[in-house]
């Protein structure tokens, strides 16, 4: 890999390779063809810089579709770099939103400090692409995966990735597990605190000392820090959600103390948390912590892993993230967009669309009409439901007959983390405000 092209680290001192420039790069010489949902059949067989280099408009694409706007991924992209460097914070966005080695690349080209994934055949795919960096926010005790983790780790001692445990007894396993792989470098991990009714971690601090106590036991094992996710305490912005958050990450600031006291941390230390929904929480609550020098104790970098700002979204993240637009301005604003077409208009105030659950996501929030291609949207325009293949447009009232057979729907979405999971493929048009929009660019995605 040190031979090839590559992005490195700009943060935490060491010249780590970040990503390999020239795999990501070779993804413009696949060929489109069928297996590639919604492209146009006079494009198959071209590579996609060839396609591009024809500057194809969207209006050649079949809908259904997704989109992805240009414009609003940079500024999305460079907001939040912006906003983490003037926080003292470090970014490793979640890769799983996407699975776009593309954009974790210009993720990783605006400072971010690393991909955070969550299993271990994510990260292997990421190695692939020659990410040389992963917070892996998950515990890792499939055998495989586990050896797979240590034999890269010694392959390359560039490699950094982190790992985490919320017990003695996922300790114990993971030990077992190293001991019966060839020997190399110890396996980083993180204590992953948790909180009452939420997702993994320990329940308590006295219990995540222990598991701390436990990995430093080991000889495998190596503790580098402590973690943890708020985003599954709280889902809105309700007092009561607000104080259940900020309690948690306090909790996670002492843990963090109490093992940095007791001498715990070998080498330099880790604290993640952060989804997209409470960034600026984390940041108020964690980021005096950052000590990068060590005059605490061990050097202390402060990661936040928020992963759908890139793309942001028209419905739950644009109603609960701080940095959203309006509220915010300039601010995050939805990069994704559904495409869909009426086919049929079986009574007065209904008109179904050829888009459903396998296009478009559907878990936090119904797709929302926002116009019609070369068309008036009737008023009250509303979805209603999804089937696999159509969308249920309820139009009641005046202006129902003005949307014919035939007639393309712009759809506001909901959560990128399944939208993505849809499309092995995704067109990028210069703007999605743009009278007749030009595709720009491919996505690949990897699910």
């Amino acid at each position: 890999m040190t031979d090839r092209a590559a992005i490195r680290a700009r943060s935490t001192g060491r010249d780590a390779v970040i990503i390999d420039n020239d795999v990501v790069d070779a993804l413009a010489d696949e060929l489109l063809g069928p297996h590639d949902k919604s492209a146009p059949p006079a494009a198959w067989g071209s590579a996609v810089r060839e396609y591009l280099a024809g500057a194809p408009r969207l209006d050649q694409w079949q809908t259904p579709l997704l989109t992805l706007d240009r414009g609003r991924l940079d500024a999305n992209r460079d907001l939040m770099a912006e906003w983490t460097a003037t926080a003292g914070v470090a970014l490793a966005p979640h890769g799983k939103t996407t699975m776009a080695p593309q954009l974790w690349r210009e993720q990783l080209v605006a400072g971010s400090w690393g991909i955070t994934l969550a299993t271990a055949w994510q990260a292997q795919l990421a190695r692939s692409f020659g990410v040389g960096r992963i917070m892996l926010a998950n515990t890792v005790l499939d055998p495989v995966g586990l050896a797979w983790v240590a034999a890269e780790s010694a392959r390359e001692a560039d490699f950094e990735i982190y790992t985490w445990a919320d017990s003695v007894a996922t300790v114990e396993l993971m030990d077992k597990i190293l001991r019966e792989t060839a020997a190399g470098p110890r396996v980083r991990v993180l204590v992953e605190l948790g909180g009452p009714h939420g997702r993994t971690g320990a329940r308590t601090r006295a219990q995540a000392r222990a598991v701390a106590a436990a990995i430093g036991a080991s000889e495998r094992l190596s503790l580098a820090g402590v973690a943890g996710y708020e985003g599954a305490l709280a889902h809105d912005r309700s007092p009561e959600g607000v104080a259940a958050v900020r309690g948690y990450l306090r909790e996670l600031a002492a843990l963090h103390a109490e093992l940095l006291a007791a001498g715990a941390y070998s080498g330099p230390a880790v604290v993640t948390a952060g989804g997209s929904a409470y960034p600026e929480l984390v940041v108020e609550e964690l980021a005096g912590l950052a000590d990068p020098e060590g005059a605490r104790g061990a050097p202390t970098t402060v990661v936040l892993r928020s992963g759908a700002y890139v793309v942001h979204d028209d419905g739950f993240y644009a109603g609960i993230s701080p940095l959203a637009a309006p509220a915010r301005e300039p601010g995050l604003r939805s990069a994704m967009h559904g495409w869909a077409r009426v086919v049929s208009r079986p009574e007065p105030e209904l008109a179904l669309l050829d888009g459903g659950k396998r296009d478009f996501p559907f878990d936090e929030g119904l797709p929302v009409p926002q116009l019609v291609v070369g068309g008036t949207l009737p008023p009250n325009a509303v979805v209603t439901a999804l089937n696999d293949q159509h969308t249920f447009l309820r139009l009641p009232g005046a202006g129902a007959a003005d949307l014919p057979v035939g007639s393309i729907v712009r759809l506001g979405l909901s959560h990128p983390c399944t939208a993505f999971d849809k499309w092995r493929l995704i067109p990028v048009i210069d703007s999605v405000d743009a009278p007749d929009p030009r595709v720009v660019d491919l996505i690949r995605t990897y699910f």
